[in-house]
């Protein structure tokens, strides 16, 4: 059996996208606050770890002041002294 498109199908079609299109708009403008300020608490959350004062303050603690501590040694560079000959030169005007 072949059904056909009605003018009452559309409409009502077009109809429903537009109660979820409006509906969506106001339930995100009503939610949205709440779901920023659950992912901004989980940011602050996630950069306070990684400068917690009380971390620091123990860090800091069990060193006397003053204390020079290097935590990661520089790469060593190795220069090649068979890349060529150093030859001074002058400009000719």
């Amino acid at each position: 059996m072949l059904q056909y498109a009605s003018a009452t199908g559309l409409m009502r079609t077009i109809l429903i996208l537009l109660l979820i299109w409006f509906g969506g708009k106001i339930l995100l403008r009503m939610f949205a606050p709440t779901i920023m300020k659950f992912f901004v608490k989980k940011a602050e959350q996630k950069f306070g770890s990684q400068f917690n004062p009380n971390q620091q303050r123990n860090y800091n603690s069990s060193r006397p002041e003053g204390e020079v501590v290097i935590d990661k040694m520089p790469k060593q560079e190795t220069s090649n002294k068979n890349v060529g000959e150093y030859v001074d030169y002058e400009e000719i005007d």
